[in-house]
């Protein structure tokens, strides 16, 4: 078996190129494959600049041996070298280096070694990643941005319609990204830095410079934030605002624990101590208590407790969402909201709390309601929130939100990536 011919097969490479040699070094422990060029790649070489295009390009010299590499060969190191020849057009007269079929978007690997490269820092720290192939971590990155940079660039916005956006924490303390997400294809399409109303500016220009238009907007998902509602009617006209549903329930959850704190604030230790362990237990649904909690749930005194009620009315609350279409959903969700003020007014002040959500919703009635339209939701949001939460963890922390927004393309963007 000739092994120069088996490892041409290998690498896929054509009649341009002749795999001269392959050695192995004992002292350094590495695979070296050495490729030529054959006479073959001058009858095919066509001059690469826009301008000119012709043939008839001659060797003009070779550049000092490089090295690229490649995918490990038995667990050793393997490289490919080459000197590579620069060609010289007879049109134009330039010169230039010749473009080897194996090189990578990172220059010093080849393209297969990349694609195992991207395959790892998918599944695990872009750290944890380089240790387990030799590598710094930078050029890893460096890989990694080579190819993301070049597959956004390339992508298609112009079927997008429905879109979601969210703020997502980028690093402890108060900076923040906002992601716009394509809730039709389930796909993340841009990311910038702040959580303000600007960000619907970056994310209209960006839509231009993907052939979308802000005016092909028709639904946007958001929580209530005021920045959030100023960003969509100042930059996405046609769009119809839907403020989620899993920002409605957390506003309301988020209220029945407040009403708890006041109250275990009024009691005595014993009392504090009890509510206090029951926080658990109030931000779950009945179906998801354990056997303890449920048991633990009996024994409080719901119907006299402000807790209690506040928490029955969560319950009703979810219930609204299980309305069959938006004019049922619309009469459920006043009779919810007069319920909660009038209950309130017979109990007193501790559900104060749950008062300012039921306001909260009427204000923003409409765009609650715009929900059983086209059920929109930013589900996939609120999912790689945690998804991404748990990649910060294991990477602990990004360098700048440049790293955060490219691994965020990388992983929930869906890009066209060859490698």
């Amino acid at each position: 078996m000739n092994i120069e011919k088996t490892i041409h097969g290998l690498l896929g490479l054509d009649e341009c190129w002749e795999v001269r040699g392959v050695d192995y070094d004992a002292e350094t422990e590495k695979f070296f494959m050495v490729i030529t060029e054959t006479d073959k790649l001058w009858e095919k070489e066509v001059c690469p600049h826009q301008s000119c295009k012709s043939t008839g390009i001659t060797c003009y010299d070779h550049s000092e041996t490089r090295s690229w590499r490649h995918m490990d060969v038995f667990g050793k190191r393997s490289e490919i070298l080459c000197n590579v020849p620069r060609g010289k057009c007879p049109i134009c007269h330039r010169t230039y280096r010749v473009k080897v079929p194996w090189e990578g978007k990172g220059k010093h690997f080849t393209q297969a070694f990349e694609g195992f490269a991207l395959a790892l820092m998918r599944e695990m720290p872009v750290s944890k990643a380089s240790g387990l192939i030799g590598e710094c971590d930078q050029r890893m990155w460096r890989i990694l941005f080579a190819h993301v940079d070049e597959a956004y660039s390339k992508l298609d916005m112009s079927d997008v319609v429905w879109i979601g956006a969210d703020e997502l924490s980028a690093r402890k303390g108060h900076d923040y990204l906002t992601v716009f997400a394509d809730l039709m294809e389930k796909r993340v399409i841009f990311a910038t830095e702040g959580k303000d109303a600007e960000t619907f500016q970056r994310f209209a220009d960006a839509l231009y410079a993907h052939n979308g238009h802000p005016k092909a907007i028709t639904q946007v998902a958001i929580d209530m934030s005021p920045a959030y509602q100023k960003g969509v009617r100042e930059n996405l006209g046609n769009a119809e605002i839907v403020f989620d549903k899993y920002h409605a329930v957390a506003m309301v959850n988020d209220a029945v624990d407040k009403v708890r704190k006041a109250e275990a604030n009024q009691g005595d230790k014993d009392f504090k101590k009890e509510l206090k362990a029951s926080r658990w237990i109030f931000r779950k649904n009945p179906s998801n208590l354990t056997k303890s909690q449920a048991q633990q749930l009996e024994e409080l005194d719901l119907k006299n407790l402000a807790t209690g009620i506040a928490y029955q009315m969560r319950l009703n609350f979810q219930q609204v969402y299980r309305s069959r279409n938006e004019v049922t959903a619309r009469k459920n969700m006043v009779k919810w909201i007069g319920w909660v003020k009038r209950r309130a007014k017979k109990s007193g002040d501790l559900l104060e709390p749950m008062v300012k959500v039921a306001n909260s919703i009427e204000r923003h009635l409409e765009g609650i309601l715009a929900h059983w339209k086209k059920k929109l939701t930013t589900a996939f949001m609120e999912g790689l929130n945690s998804v991404f939460s748990a990649v910060k963890r294991k990477a602990r922390g990004f360098r700048s939100s440049v790293y955060m927004t490219t691994m965020l393309y990388f992983v929930a963007g869906k890009l066209r990536i060859p490698a």
